[in-house]
């Protein structure tokens, strides 16, 4: 039987969830936001909207299921922004992207015959497009080593000797040893922000046919094949049975509801997923849900400070956020390079498809991801019937 409040061991966890979620990939959505072409407030606003969105379907799915849906902001998708050529028309176009992705997501799960075609593309090719993506942004801490490496070097010995001694702090105590680097680097008289607390900024969206096209469908498909679907295997393996339509749709929604107010995509979570539903979490996996609950209390928490945390992250060098971006996803983009190669007969589409995403070329308005991902189908087509 259900308790009516969290036990204290799924509140620990619940916080843990929630440092390593949100401090982990926040420099990475920031990121993307600004190529995306956000002002400060409309970084900020984004960056608080996606940590309640999360927070909020993390919260309301796990109470609703009984089961620890855990939720997250799509760092994936995140970083294909980041790489992405901003809207001819402003920030206000990546908004109408944002949503058509996820109204996709909400089709997805209502719709059966589109799930199965967002499922049904091969796992090596999206993962090679999500390689192909993270490719350039795991090249930047590198190349801050040599132009900023006082303010580089630091950061990156942090996350590597950190990472030796657990995988999960890592990104963590980057991220504490980045601010350091602020605070003695800064050339301002304070790196102090004026506000803490975050306020919603509206944007109204515009749509135009290249960006749902060249943003909003990468964002959906990379979401999908490696949060969402990734997500559903997760809880299963512990003995879950979560109705993956549903699921889909309901963060899918919560894009929608999140995206006019600048956030990128919200989805169902992975690894932290695995945190809120192993033994760790709780003896009893009926009440595992709570450590969920938990991280969406959590999520919401930091992100009514957003505004603080992008305020004082402008005074950071652009270098040295990417730096904080690349080491957080350079363990990603190992996972995703080693599932992309993974099948000896489909590593020549793979490889297509990883190439020319990471080219960062655009044709006709649409970018590297797109034809990555075209070319490297069609490959992958002509090789299976060439087989079969």
């Amino acid at each position: 039987m259900s308790r009516p409040f969290p036990p204290m061991q799924t509140v620990s966890t619940g916080l843990v969830v929630a440092v390593v979620g949100f401090f982990s990939s926040f420099p990475i959505v920031l990121q993307g936001l600004d190529a995306m072409g956000a002002s400060g407030p409309q970084a900020a606003s984004g960056l608080m909207m996606a940590a309640l969105a999360m927070g909020l379907a993390a919260i309301v799915l796990s109470l609703c299921y009984r089961q620890p849906i855990s939720v997250a902001w799509s760092t994936p998708g995140a970083a294909l922004l980041a790489v992405s050529a901003a809207p001819a028309a402003g920030f206000s176009d990546a908004i109408g992207a944002f949503l058509f992705a996820g109204a996709l997501a909400v089709l997805a799960g209502m719709w059966r015959p589109l799930g199965r075609l967002a499922a049904a593309i091969p796992t090596t090719l999206a993962q090679a497009m999500l390689g192909g993506v993270l490719l350039p942004l795991c090249i930047v801490p590198f190349q801050a080593a040599v132009e900023i490496p006082w303010q580089a070097l630091p950061v990156i010995l942090t996350w590597f000797i950190a990472g030796r001694v657990h995988r999960l702090l890592a990104v963590p105590a980057a991220v504490l040893a980045a601010a350091l680097v602020v605070v003695l680097f800064s050339d301002g008289p304070s790196v102090r922000p004026d506000h803490l607390l975050a306020a919603p900024v509206w944007i109204t969206p515009t749509f135009s046919v290249a960006s749902m096209i060249g943003i909003g469908v990468p964002l959906f498909v990379v979401t999908m094949a490696t949060q969402n679907i990734p997500g559903i295997a997760v809880m299963r393996s512990f003995g879950y049975a979560p109705v993956a339509g549903r699921l889909f749709s309901a963060v899918g929604g919560a894009s929608i509801l999140s995206a006019p107010f600048g956030a990128p995509a919200t989805c169902l979570a992975a690894i932290t997923a695995a945190m809120c539903s192993n033994e760790d979490s709780h003896p009893n996996r009926d009440q595992r849900y709570w450590s969920a609950v938990m991280a969406g209390v959590f999520y919401c928490l930091f992100g009514m400070f957003a505004v603080a945390i992008t305020g004082f992250a402008a005074h950071a060098d652009p270098m040295l956020m990417g730096t904080l971006t690349g080491v957080a996803l350079i363990g990603v983009m190992a996972n995703a390079t080693f599932a992309a190669l993974e099948v000896p007969a489909e590593r020549e589409a793979a490889i297509l498809t990883f190439a020319i995403t990471a080219s960062g070329i655009t044709v006709f308005g649409l970018g590297a991801a797109v034809w990555g991902l075209l070319a490297g189908g069609i490959a992958y087509w002509v090789t299976t019937r060439l087989r079969g």
